[in-house]
Parts: C-alpha cells; sequence; structure tokens
C-alpha cells in the first residue's frame, strides 16, 4: 500500500472542501483533495438526462455521473457527485437565509452567526459569481400572477444566481479574478443546468475555488473513495482508500490535519463506521447521526398538454415568490429533452395512508381524464412541464445510523429512525399543494410528484443537513463552533453536515460561508502551531481567538 503525507487531507470537493483547499494553499500548506466522483469537462456531461451513464451515479450499475438518487425509509435524499461536488448538478441559487436561521437555539448560542458570518458571505457571493438572472420565463410569469392573487406581489423577485451572463455562447477571458481564472462562456438560457453545463457559463466550483486551489498547488485526487481515518500514535492521521472503479492498488495518506466535506451522504458513512472501529474514531460523540434535517421542501411537476408552451427556457431557477415569513416557492426547470422524470411521476395525492393517497388519485384523474391523458403523453416532458420547489423554515429532525438498509433488508448501510413521528419531514403540505395546484390551472395542467412520495408517503430532498452538527461539547455536538471534532483535534467537518438549523433556502452559499469563516481561523503555515491529536481537549490554530 502506497504512502505519501500531506499537511492537509480533504475528502470532498464540493462547497466546503473546495473553499478549503484553496484557503489552506493560500496559506502555504501542502493539500491533497479526495473525490470519490469523475472530473469532468463541459463536454462530458449528458445532452439530456436520459443518458443515464453521463447523468446518474451508480458504479455498481455503470453509471458514472454527476447524479444520485438515495432512497431512505424516511426520505429520498438527490446530491451530486465528482469534481466539483454539488455544484455540478445544483440549481446554482444563492440566498442569504432570514435572521431567525442564525438565532435557532441548536447553534444560536455559540456565536453573534447573523454579524460574524456577515462579511464571508460577501465573500463568499463574489467568490462564486453571484449575479440577479435577467430573464423572465413562463414560468416566472405565471408565478408572479400568483404572487398578486394572493397579495404578495411585492415578495416575488428574481433568483440570485452563479452563473456567467455575458454574451450567449462567447468565450471570453475570465472575467471573475482579474484573469487568474479559467475562460468563461456566456449563459445561452439552455435550462440544462442541473445535467451539467456543456456550456461552461455555470459557476462551478472547479472554476473558482478549486480551479485556484489547484493553480496554488493543490492535488486533487478523482475517482478515489476514503474507507477509514484512523489517529496516528505520533500526531496526525492516516486516511485509507480504494479506487471508485477498477480493481488498482489501495492506497494510505497521513496528514497532520484532515477536513470530512462529503456532504451528509458522504461524511455521515465514514464517521458512523469509524466510531464503530476501536482503532478509528471511537471517541466521537454519541451525537453523530442526529439532527438530520432539510429545507422541508415539496417538489411537483405541473404538467400542461400546451404544445406551445415551453418552460425549459431559462437557468435552472429564475424567480422566488416568499408566500410568509417561513415560506417560499420557485420554478425550477430543465432542458428541453431531459424527461427521465416521466417514469418516476405520479399524481399528487396527499394522504395519511396509501390507500387515501391512491384514491385521491384516482379522483383526481377522474375529475380531469381528459387533461391528464394530455399530460401523461406530452411528448418533451422539460418543455411541457414546470418543476415548483416548495420550502420553508420549519423543522423536522432524523437520526442517521449504520443498520441493515429497509429495502433490502440485508445490505449494511445508512438507515434513518425518528423518536417522534410527529417531527419528522413531511411529504405534504397543504399550502405547497394549494400552490401547485394554482400554478396548474393557469396552465391548464396537472400537478404531479415523485412515486415515493405517493406510494410511500417519504418526502424528497435536494437538501441534506446536519448529523455532525455544532455543540459547546461532545454532550450536545459532534463538532465545536471552529468546526473541529471533539476529542479529535485537527479533524474537521466542512460541508452540510454541519449544518446546524433549517436554513430554509438553498444552503450552498452557507456552507461556503461557514467554510470562509472556519479558514479564516487557521493561520498561515508559518505561524501554525504543531498539534499532537492525541493528546485530547487541545485547541490548535485558535488558542487566543475570540470566536463568536
Amino acid at each position: 500500500m502506497s504512502e505519501q503525507h500531506y499537511d492537509w487531507v480533504i475528502v470532498g470537493s464540493g462547497f466546503g472542501g473546495s473553499v478549503s483547499a484553496h484557503r489552506l494553499t493560500q496559506k502555504g500548506y501542502k493539500v491533497l483533495v479526495i473525490e470519490k466522483g469523475r472530473r469532468f469537462e463541459p463536454k462530458d456531461f449528458p445532452k439530456t438526462n436520459w443518458d443515464l451513464k453521463r447523468w446518474m451515479w451508480n458504479p455498481a450499475m455503470g453509471l458514472k455521473g454527476i447524479f444520485k438518487m438515495s432512497f431512505l425509509k424516511h426520505m429520498t435524499v438527490l446530491h451530486g457527485v465528482g469534481v466539483g461536488g454539488g455544484s455540478l448538478v445544483y440549481a446554482n441559487t444563492l440566498p442569504t437565509p432570514k435572521s431567525a436561521f442564525f438565532k435557532a437555539k441548536s447553534w444560536g448560542h455559540l456565536a453573534d452567526w447573523e454579524t460574524e458570518l456577515a462579511p464571508h458571505y460577501a465573500t463568499a457571493k463574489r467568490m462564486l459569481g453571484a449575479n440577479p438572472n435577467p430573464m423572465m420565463t413562463t414560468g416566472d410569469h405565471v408565478l408572479k400572477e400568483i404572487a398578486k392573487d394572493i397579495g404578495r406581489e411585492d415578495k416575488f423577485h428574481p433568483t440570485e444566481v452563479a452563473v456567467f451572463f455575458g454574451e450567449p455562447n462567447k468565450k471570453v477571458p475570465d472575467p471573475f479574478f482579474d484573469g487568474e481564472g479559467p475562460d468563461r462562456v456566456g449563459c445561452n438560457f439552455c435550462g440544462a443546468c442541473m445535467t451539467g453545463c456543456r456550456v461552461g457559463a455555470k459557476n462551478t466550483l472547479d472554476k473558482n475555488y478549486l480551479y485556484l486551489a489547484e493553480k496554488c498547488g493543490a492535488e486533487v485526487r478523482p475517482e478515489t473513495e476514503v474507507t477509514a481515518i484512523r489517529p496516528l500514535d505520533d500526531g496526525g492521521y492516516g486516511i485509507e482508500t480504494k479506487p471508485t472503479f477498477g480493481k488498482e492498488e489501495a492506497s494510505r495518506f497521513t496528514a497532520d490535519r484532515v477536513v470530512l466535506a462529503g456532504g451528509v451522504m458522504g461524511t455521515m458513512p465514514l464517521l458512523l463506521q469509524m466510531k464503530e472501529d476501536p482503532a478509528g474514531l471511537p471517541e466521537l460523540s454519541d451525537r453523530v447521526g442526529d439532527f438530520v434535517r432539510s429545507n422541508s421542501e415539496a417538489l411537483f411537476g405541473v404538467i400542461s398538454p400546451d404544445k406551445d408552451v415551453n418552460f425549459s427556457k431559462g437557468v435552472a431557477i429564475t424567480s422566488i415568490l416568499h408566500t410568509d415569513e417561513h415560506s417560499h416557492i420557485e420554478p425550477v426547470r430543465y432542458g428541453e429533452g431531459s424527461g427521465f422524470f416521466r417514469t418516476l411521476l405520479s399524481v399528487h395525492a396527499p394522504g395519511p395512508t396509501i390507500i387515501s393517497r391512491i384514491w385521491g388519485g384516482m379522483l383526481a384523474f377522474m375529475r380531469k381524464p381528459g387533461r391528464w391523458l394530455r399530460a401523461l403523453f406530452v411528448k418533451d416532458l422539460a418543455k411541457q412541464s414546470q418543476v415548483l420547489l416548495y420550502m420553508r423554515t420549519i423543522e423536522g429532525t432524523l437520526r442517521m445510523k449504520l443498520g441493515r438498509e429497509w429495502r433490502t433488508g440485508y445490505r449494511r448501510g445508512l438507515v434513518t429512525e425518528v423518536d417522534d413521528p410527529s417531527q419528522a419531514p413531511s411529504a405534504f403540505m397543504e399550502e405547497a399543494t394549494e400552490l401547485a395546484e394554482r400554478f396548474a390551472d393557469k396552465v391548464n395542467g396537472v400537478p404531479t410528484t415523485l412515486l415515493t412520495e405517493t406510494l410511500l408517503g417519504v418526502p424528497s430532498t435536494a437538501h441534506i443537513l446536519g448529523g455532525a452538527c455544532m455543540g459547546d461539547s461532545a454532550e450536545t455536538g459532534v463538532i465545536n463552533a471552529r468546526h473541529e471534532v471533539f476529542n479529535y483535534p485537527g479533524l474537521y467537518v466542512i460541508d452540510g453536515s454541519a449544518i446546524s438549523a433549517n436554513p430554509g433556502v438553498n444552503p450552498s452559499l452557507t456552507i461556503t460561508t461557514l467554510a470562509e469563516r472556519a479558514m479564516s481561523l487557521i493561520p498561515s503555515k508559518q505561524t501554525a502551531p504543531s498539534i499532537n491529536p492525541s493528546k485530547k481537549g487541545t485547541v490548535p490554530f485558535t488558542e487566543g481567538l475570540r470566536v463568536g
């Protein structure tokens, strides 16, 4: 087994990992980023999501793309894979949460988050290339009508997105980093942001943070999966890996310090496995896996049988309507031809039991059979359907652990459980259903949802959060307010797992911001004190710094 040493090893190349890599290389550290997915150039992305080999991730089935669906008992999780992590597949939006997020009792006592994070939000938006969406689409006009109907017209506005809006399809020298970044191409509003931007306009992490990190000396090792992290007797950590594909030799790296940034679906399995391993991380907090949450989303697909309508043009999410202080809804789209979700759609029929939902679906079909038949057989689902994403800040949490997967009953993997079913995320929300039906009526369409929601009552989320939340001790959290793991100095969690309350909006900007803050507390290599992770309770780097 080969072995190399680094100052820092970062597991995952998403928003937390890429920020960490860039800032640490700036500070003079030798950095390795390990990513289990592939590296993609614009030409490597699929033209539509029917090209499953390039779009979807399931190596056992020969699928090596950027998008994965994980089916858990209480939640269906949509997440990204590849060099650049979730930025490859996310919908570009960069909203800042409202004040209630920063003051939530789960973590508000640890720092004055809103004040402390404000400058880091500004930095993150600049680095990610935030721009207001300049184009009103068909779906935006419909949503604006709904805003007027419900007396919330002043709460409707364009989204701020991570996209380069130059001249469509025209390549120009780097417009963001004084020529230090890669050439960019102007957005042509094809709508294919979430299947991978083949134009080169989307500000994915491989075009900003990660690009600059590699330019400064960071090494990125794709198609490599971390299997274990273990403390070394003389300080630091050993990181064991295996190739994602093929049967090449396993590798082992050592590092003074480690950042876990693989997202909830990558970081949680690793931490839970290492807690069970006596030679791994057995002194991890018992809170590992607790307080897993989402943005309390509801996802709909409103299909219109009108052949002249085209919902597919624009960036992935173009506008937002705040329906009250806790909730909002956004129109979402895939590019022309991307109709894969046709295979997973069902009638939207909320209800407490499978019988009530099936009956409700039958009633909905019988009320408008002609419309339903035309809608279900539209030629291009992406052109004739508008995805609606509803989110709210109200909390609902789960616990993750390792166990027998509920679908198969024999393979060991991540499982979810709840203490109080009333606190679990819900697949059905009355206001969300009402808004979807309003939209459908305005376009002579029908509201649909994923089959897992209709049959199983399981909600879907593209924003899985928590599991390694902050606390003031190992009794209350997994990490401290500096993102350092309790009982394991030099080990950090900087990804969605560290989000300790429900932001109620796309969390990508907030993860980026928290990573910026965490890295600002790390001194340059020349001034960093040496540490010995075997000495429990030491406080590396930030000794003498006030947090909060």
